[in-house]
């Protein structure tokens, strides 16, 4: 047959996204002295154990925090950014497959 033969997909990637963002990249500086280690535990007895998944609160206040910085008004441009930008997923403690949940986007409700 001629043409190319079609290669196999490869099973295991060697892929770090901290070395694909830069040195002087801004987020780098700004996360050496964002510490939000402890946020879970001081906020964990405001949740509630029933209904709808809580999110994560490290990962709001880093998310709001590059809204922030990179002038991102729209709260759907945040999470669609997030999940898009390498640097971002880095700074939000994301890895590749990390889902960026959305946020900020109210419940669906039924029409009445």
């Amino acid at each position: 047959m001629m043409g190319r033969q079609a290669e196999p997909e490869q099973l295991f990637y060697d892929f770090r996204l901290d070395d694909h963002v830069p040195a002087d990249h801004l987020l780098r500086k700004i996360d050496v002295f964002v510490d939000l280690e402890r946020i879970r535990q001081d906020l964990k007895p405001f949740y509630s154990q029933i209904g709808r998944l809580s999110v994560d609160p490290e990962l709001m206040i880093r998310m709001l925090i590059i809204g922030y910085c990179f002038g991102i008004r729209s709260e759907r441009r945040l999470c669609e950014d997030v999940h898009l930008n390498l640097a971002f997923r880095w700074f939000c403690r994301l890895d590749l497959y990390g889902k960026v949940i959305h946020v900020f986007e109210e419940p669906s409700r039924p029409i009445s």
